[in-house]
């Protein structure tokens, strides 16, 4: 990858003209906002004037004069204003890689940086006692976004959803059905408090009635009671999983909260932190030392009821993620969760891990906007918004795409009326008629009889070829970048660039030509941009049609 080429070419220079280490990653390196300085520019000079105390313009000389590239890659280095370094890359090595693109095909943009690293991705983990409302779908978009990735870069990656049914939410999700039909029945019925009220619940009290209502009916209360509790957790539970494969989002394991009760992986883990003096007994409960690891008071892990909380099975499942060889824990979690995050990495480091193995993307809210105005809730049901509402409203695709365009830890406006909209205004529409116009141009090369040979890609010398060449070869660059930081909404924001460079390519230049040389390389560039969008959107989960 030609940044990192350049990054480490000018490090060691630096090292080795100035006696200054300066670690690869912290060069700056962009592109020149005139396209006459070169290809990619370094402010390095300036940013190390003042502590050297020389003028940057000629510390900017000194690194250039002792620069050693291979002019394969980059044809010229040259100083500007007040001490910019710009490079200019090579014509032959834009075209040789070029090659490689096309070869590669669909594995073009994927690395193994991440080789023999296993990482484990939770996210989603949205209690099963309802639908998945808008706000759960960008957890679930970023999360199997991120997985991809980093799968792309070469990690052994494990999706998986953590499934809370051993707390209090489930006992009210059963009493809460078990009033429904009991109302059915026309027998007594106390709504419990805080129970679960949507119209969701009623259609599901009624289907259970109609599919079992008889057997139901015959069993004791408290027989009653643990029977529409089970029915009722894995029907919302399956409910959960249909929501999520219609768009896209699969785990390879859940993993129910139930498990860790039962194995008694909580009691296990809470014994190894006693062991080493994290616990104390305080007013007939048990806690946690977390100030000790930076968290602004001490933690509950068990209730004076005697009953574990919610950090002490998150304790036990984090250690039994450790144990099944996962070296780097990523969750995805609402921003609500942040105050979790010291009494985490305490815990984990209590029971001898690094903390920083544990990494933690925050969501931040989402709001549907319609005619400029809120949208909070469904006109049917009166609940907020849920996924799949907003799934048959516009459909998987611009959902992925639009909730992938910004970053986690930003507020999130879902624009309803832009999303409706089959134009080029749409932004994932752009981008996927971008392919399809390349699909078509192909198609249309091959109705005309021309057969596809070897191509001279030196004949591509026009400077939107050219702009298009290197927006193509940045590729693999953004990819991996987007995965290391974990910011998938960087790949909607090239592809959108790129869209727009080609369809500059496309406006300016005739593809099938009567030159045949001529039109068998753009022809190649084409399937190179072609390439490029469907691995793209493939990272995203959106697909790349060859018609609209």
């Amino acid at each position: 990858m030609i940044k990192d080429y350049l990054r480490k070419n000018i490090s060691r220079t630096i090292e080795q003209s100035l006696g200054l280490t300066i670690d690869p990653s912290e060069i700056g390196l962009e592109k020149p906002k005139q396209e006459g300085h070169g290809d990619w520019s370094t402010n390095i000079a300036l940013n190390l004037s003042k502590s050297l105390k020389e003028n940057p313009r000629k510390l900017a000389d000194k690194i250039t004069a002792s620069l050693k590239l291979d002019q394969e890659l980059v044809s010229n280095v040259e100083v500007a204003g007040p001490g910019f370094i710009n490079f200019k890359l090579a014509s032959g090595w834009l075209y040789s890689e070029l090659v490689t693109l096309l070869d590669k095909k669909n594995s073009f943009g994927c690395c193994d940086h991440g080789k023999g690293e296993k990482v484990q991705v939770e996210f989603v983990s949205v209690n099963p006692t309802g639908p998945l409302h808008v706000g759960h779908g960008r957890g679930a978009f970023v999360g199997d976004a991120i997985a991809r990735l980093l799968q792309c870069v070469g990690y052994d990656v494990h999706r998986e959803y953590y499934i809370n049914d051993a707390g209090n939410q489930i006992d009210k999700l059963g009493r809460s059905v078990l009033a429904r039909l009991n109302q059915i029945w026309n027998r007594p019925f106390e709504f419990p408090e805080g129970g679960y009220q949507g119209e969701y619940l009623k259609d599901f009290a009624a289907q259970l009635n109609s599919e079992q209502g008889d057997r139901l009916k015959a069993l004791s209360s408290d027989e009653l009671l643990t029977e529409v509790t089970r029915i009722s957790r894995d029907g919302m539970l399956d409910n959960l999983k249909l929501s999520l494969k219609d768009l896209k989002v699969e785990f390879d394991e859940w993993f129910s909260e139930v498990s860790l009760v039962e194995s008694g992986a909580i009691k296990n883990s809470l014994d190894q932190l006693n062991q080493k003096g994290y616990l104390y007994d305080q007013d007939g409960a048990q806690f946690f030392k977390a100030s000790e690891f930076g968290d602004e008071k001490d933690r509950v892990v068990i209730k004076s009821t005697g009953e574990h909380t919610y950090f002490a099975a998150d304790i036990a499942y984090m250690q039994n993620k450790f144990q099944r060889g996962f070296q780097r824990l990523i969750y995805v979690w609402g921003a609500d969760h942040h105050g979790d995050i010291p009494r985490m990495k305490g815990a984990a480091q209590a029971l001898g891990h690094d903390p920083d193995s544990l990494e933690f993307i925050l969501m931040q809210m989402v709001r549907l906007i319609e005619e400029g105005r809120e949208v909070k809730f469904s006109k049917r049901s009166g609940v907020i918004v849920t996924l799949d509402e907003l799934r048959d409203e516009v459909g998987p695709d611009v959902m992925r795409y639009f909730f992938l365009m910004r970053r986690s830890e930003s507020q999130f406006d879902f624009d309803l009326d832009l999303a409706r909209k089959h134009s080029d205004e749409n932004p994932v529409f752009y981008v996927q008629y971008a392919h399809a116009r390349i699909c078509s141009i192909i198609d249309h090369a091959r109705e005309k009889g021309i057969a596809r040979v070897k191509s001279d890609l030196a004949l591509l010398k026009e400077k939107e070829e050219i702009n298009l060449i290197k927006a193509l070869l940045e590729f693999p660059e953004v990819v991996l970048g987007a995965a290391l930081a974990r910011e998938p909404h960087r790949l909607p924001t090239y592809l959108q660039d790129l869209a727009g460079v080609f369809h500059t390519f496309y406006h300016q230049h005739r593809v099938v030509t009567d030159d045949a040389g001529l039109t068998q390389a753009r022809l190649d560039l084409c399937d190179a941009a072609r390439i490029v969008f469907a691995n793209g959107l493939s990272l995203l989960g959106v697909s790349a049609p060859e018609k609209m």
